[in-house]
């Protein structure tokens, strides 16, 4: 599935998942502020805020004035349902017809790993 036309603040918002996943920002850790990610991905400030302000709508983020953005408790187990989910919705329908397009089984996709 193509990034390329979902919004910016979309792709940020996974990256930032992405990364939490990934054990970049465990649970309670703090996120890089709004400016620095923005800057890190070359993105405007604005936009970095509106992707961490629906984490922080999600409940997976938690803001402490003054200080930062940190990753709640619980975020990684629901962040990975809410991206399960997503794939198999999303993404999983398209892998599927190319397998069977191409005569694949999953049992072939498991020798090759």
């Amino acid at each position: 599935m193509s990034n390329a036309g979902r919004p910016v603040y979309l792709r940020l918002r996974d990256a930032i998942a992405a990364a939490i996943l990934d054990g970049q920002h465990p649970e309670g850790t703090m996120l890089p502020s709004v400016r620095s990610f923005a800057a890190d991905q070359g993105a405007n400030p604005l936009t970095v805020a509106k992707a961490y302000q629906q984490f922080q709508d999600e409940g997976l983020v938690i803001v402490q004035r003054g200080v930062g953005m940190f990753v709640a408790a619980g975020a990684i187990a629901r962040l990975r349902e809410r991206e399960r989910e997503s794939f198999l919705r999303e993404e999983w329908p398209e892998i599927a017809a190319r397998m069977r397009l191409l005569g694949l089984k999953l049992s072939d996709l498991s020798e090759t790993a």
